[in-house]
């Protein structure tokens, strides 16, 4: 099968390509390398498994015309987060929600699309979440994300999966998300300064995603039409039970909880991945595997500029 993921060059997508060439599929990135990232260099040897076109999903035309060529698009291309989004609100939501409209309008009920969605979408609840739950969208981000969602699944042809926080190594290495930037301000800092650390999270290793999205390739017609949440069910954490983990590995770390500020992201939620795991789904790499690589990693890059290694 041939696939199309679009930002196939960023954190996620850049471990999503290699995985799926791996497991035997022609793998096309269109990306517009907008973070100057290099990280598909390692995937140039596999001559004909293996295509990247630059290029900007906003370009209507490229899209379309790449899109009508592959069996299974996987819209990865996006601003991601709070900050980068209130940054441009137009871009953001030509990005998150206009490209999957236009996809969404070009694709055939033969074709495949498989959505990244966000648990931002949730907002904050004192119920577990599951798919039923109501959207509260407390950012531009999360709105567009729900938009985009909502369109696709409109349409009866398309999957959307509802990713906790993501965390782990990557070939683009981002350090702004929570787990990751825990773990680096524990190796770089040695403390922890934590805001409303009673706040919980769902969390979910970037291989795991990958994974994931072969699942859903190959089980398309089981699934289609439907949204899923994807993460760990054993790392439904609040931000110091996160901190104390990461302490195991960083014994020397302290960790200061601080009451008198509020968190910018207001998120708080317990989420629950039983849909996904009914369906035979399972995770392979959990939270003390993310931190054990990240900690090593991260004393690796540790001496290069920072901003290389975030979308803020």
């Amino acid at each position: 099968m041939k696939i199309l993921i679009t930002g196939g060059a960023g954190y996620l997508g850049s471990v999503l390509a290699g995985h799926l060439i791996e497991e035997g599929y022609e793998v096309t990135v269109f990306d517009n390398l907008m973070y100057r990232q290099t990280s598909l260099l390692h995937l140039f040897e596999h001559r004909h498994e293996f295509t990247f076109i630059r290029g900007d999903v906003r370009d209507n035309y490229n899209l379309v015309h790449l899109a009508e060529k592959h069996d299974v698009v996987i819209p990865l291309a996006a601003i991601v987060g709070m900050p980068a989004c209130d940054a441009d609100t137009k871009l953001a939501t030509d990005v998150n929600f206009g490209q999957i409209k236009t996809l969404v309008k070009t694709l055939s009920n033969d074709q495949q699309i498989i959505l990244p969605n966000t648990n931002s979408q949730y907002g904050s609840s004192d119920n577990i979440i599951t798919e039923e739950s109501p959207f509260k969208p407390l950012s531009h981000y999360a709105r567009t994300k729900c938009n985009a969602e909502d369109i696709m699944l409109e349409g009866g042809n398309g999957i959307s999966l509802r990713l906790a926080t993501v965390f782990g190594v990557s070939p683009r290495m981002r350090q702004d998300l929570l787990v990751n930037d825990f773990v680096y301000r524990s190796v770089t800092d040695g403390f922890l300064v934590l805001f409303e650390s009673h706040f919980k999270r769902n969390y979910i290793h970037v291989k795991d995603i990958a994974r994931t999205f072969q699942f859903m390739i190959e089980n398309y017609d089981d699934c289609s039409g439907e949204a899923f949440n994807v993460g760990l069910s054993t790392a439904n954490l609040s931000k110091l039970e996160l901190a104390e983990k990461i302490k195991e590995y960083v014994p020397e770390l302290v960790i200061v909880q601080n009451e008198f500020k509020k968190d910018f992201d207001q998120r708080n939620y317990i989420v629950s991945n039983d849909k996904l795991e009914s369906h035979g789904w399972g995770p392979r790499f959990d939270l003390d595997f993310g931190i054990q690589t990240l900690i090593p990693a991260y004393e690796m890059m540790i001496k290069r500029n920072n901003r290389e290694f975030t979308n803020l």
